[in-house]
């Protein structure tokens, strides 16, 4: 294979829930590292490649997970909204803060942090100060945009995102997001190239199907169900 088609390779594997790697051109990012406690997880968290920088779309137990010990053993940059970056920066880990509407130019590539609706607060926090806004993350490395939706429900302003994303990240289990009729809604709105769903058979609470979603989705986008430690290559 030609270099220059290498270069515009992103490798994206799932390892459960919401935790998702992304691989290209020699970097190697990790977004919501739940991990340990994680009964869909296909790796522990001694068993995770080292990383350049972790992506985070709020601080719930299940997406915050195991952020702050991966970026202190890989000294990798944690890149979350303000308060939670306060949050693990006052606990060691090297820290980014942005907010929701921003955007950045890392080394690896570009993050931009949009609307999520659901709850802000961080895990660990007894004093309640770091409360926050939750997120979606739209990154773009090696040519190639993924949006990792977060815990969200559907939103309006997915639809700013139309025709720009590469491979979107959906949630589709229902309760504490939206299920696969909202999601499939949400593939109308973003209309991206590949979708893989997430979020879902972590526990009975939010059991779904995802061929079921797949049959929803139909034409339009390519759906791709991954199973933990399977992965998927946008070229």
């Amino acid at each position: 294979m030609k270099a220059s088609v290498i270069g515009r390779m992103l490798t994206i594997t799932f390892h459960g829930h919401a935790c998702f790697t992304l691989e290209a051109n020699g970097h190697r990012l990790v977004l919501d590292p739940f991990l340990t406690g994680n009964p869909a997880a296909d790796i522990p968290v001694d068993r995770l490649a080292k990383v350049d920088a972790v992506l985070l779309s709020h601080g719930h137990g299940d997406h915050l997970g195991d952020a702050i010990p991966i970026a202190t053993r890989d000294g990798a940059t944690i890149v979350a909204t303000a308060e939670l970056a306060k949050f693990c920066g006052q606990r060691g880990a090297t820290t980014h803060a942005m907010h929701i509407g921003g955007a950045h130019q890392f080394p690896f590539g570009r993050v931009k942090l949009v609307p999520a609706f659901h709850g802000g607060q961080v895990e660990g926090d007894e004093s309640g100060r770091f409360t926050t806004n939750p997120c979606g993350i739209v990154v773009t490395v090696a040519g190639k945009t993924v949006y990792h939706c977060g815990d969200t429900a559907l939103t309006l302003e997915m639809q700013l995102l139309a025709d720009q994303v590469d491979a979107m990240l959906v949630p589709i289990g229902d309760n504490y997001t939206m299920g696969i009729a909202d999601a499939v809604r949400a593939v109308e709105f973003v209309k991206p190239r590949t979708v893989i769903p997430m979020h879902y058979n972590t526990w009975d609470v939010i059991k779904a199907d995802p061929e079921e979603f797949a049959r929803g989705v139909g034409a339009r986008a390519q759906v791709v169900v991954l199973r933990p430690g399977q992965a998927h290559t946008l070229a």
